[in-house]
């Protein structure tokens, strides 16, 4: 029973898809129409600059970050980090935080929604893509790269939940991102391919790509993507993990909730998982090294074992932290929690 729990959960958070309960295309459209609502999750810093800034990515689609930098820079260009995540999620809720805090202590940061996602471009919406959300983090590390105040050969990545997993990806490939840091990471083509714990039998993934299959005749026909239901509910029923009810606190109350993220009020493509389950991020991971890995998880965070399997595939040089008593989304904005001083000086150290 517990098992088929979570495997329902896996579907309705990360897939959009439950049955054939099925959300219009119209109820997206209502969502973007509140794009217009500006407003962050965080009280913004008298101690940093932050600019609305837009580039593209190599496919084209452009994308729009918030530019933050420390209000007394100096004259020699600085170390610069890009953040993004939580999957879902925007720039004014958690990686906008990160952003705004690691400015403070002395970093051009660049917080940025992905592709598909909250300001950014690309159609259709809420729709993912594990190449495309790699490459996001270069294109973020293209446009860091040609500020004047910017030191290109001082430049890392953080991501947050599942953009820790595709921060970790773009690093295999982009020799430019000198130290990553990840914060209650995800992989996103396992979770997805595999379920929560590996524990989608090979009947439940043949059953659901058969699904997902036939789902993409049902778009065709019509012309567009049909959507899951609400990522999240507008209330807790009281027999929900433990797991979703940190999500629900964190993404649909006032602590974190926005009109522009998924999780607070979107949902996702049927079809979305279709390229996670057959592209797997993370393949190369060894071949981060000699660059430097900080992975940082919850003690008590649901997606601790994600940490610990990378930390363990990873080659050195790497460190693990564990945060005592916290749990997944502690990491996104508890200012009491997040460990910014190790944070700070990790990136001072390696992006010397």
């Amino acid at each position: 029973m517990e098992k088929t729990i979570i495997l329902a959960f896996v579907l309705m958070l990360f897939f959009g898809f439950c049955g054939n309960v099925l959300a219009s295309e119209q109820t997206v459209k209502g969502i973007n129409q509140e794009f217009k609502k500006e407003y962050y999750t965080f009280k913004k810093s008298e101690n940093v600059i932050r600019k609305k800034v837009s580039f593209k990515n190599r496919y084209g689609i452009r994308l729009v970050g918030d530019l933050y930098l420390p209000k007394k820079p100096g004259k020699e260009p600085l170390p610069a980090i890009a953040i993004s995540g939580p999957y879902g999620a925007v720039k004014e809720q958690s990686s906008g935080l990160y952003a705004q805090t690691m400015a403070e202590r002395g970093f051009v940061t660049l917080a940025f929604d992905p592709s598909f996602t909250g300001e950014s471009g690309g159609k259709p919406r809420h729709v993912s893509s594990p190449d495309i959300y790699t490459e996001d983090f270069s294109a973020a590390i293209d446009f860091l790269g040609i500020q004047p105040f910017v030191d290109r050969n001082r430049i890392g990545v953080i991501g947050i939940c599942g953009f820790g997993g595709f921060a970790l990806n773009a690093a295999t490939v982009d020799k430019r991102i000198k130290a990553i840091a990840t914060m209650s990471m995800y992989d996103m083509s396992r979770v997805m391919s595999r379920g929560y714990y590996d524990k989608m039998t090979l009947e439940e993934r043949t059953k659901l790509l058969e699904d997902l299959s036939l789902q993409r005749w049902k778009d065709a026909e019509v012309g567009k993507p049909a959507y899951g239901p609400r990522i999240l509910p507008e209330k807790l029923k009281g027999d929900e993990p433990k797991f979703v009810v940190d999500y629900f606190n964190y993404y649909r109350t006032s602590r974190g909730f926005h009109p522009r993220s998924a999780n607070s009020n979107g949902a996702w493509t049927v079809t979305n998982p279709i390229p996670f389950m057959n592209m797997p991020i993370l393949t190369y991971i060894k071949e981060i090294s000699p660059r430097p890995i900080l992975i940082i998880a919850g003690e008590k965070a649901h997606s601790r074992y994600f940490s610990e399997d990378i930390y363990k595939e990873a080659a050195e040089p790497k460190e693990l932290m564990i945060i005592s008593n916290a749990v997944h989304v502690d990491l996104y904005d508890r200012m009491d929690i997040i460990p910014f001083d190790k944070l700070e000086d990790f990136f001072k150290k390696h992006l010397r």
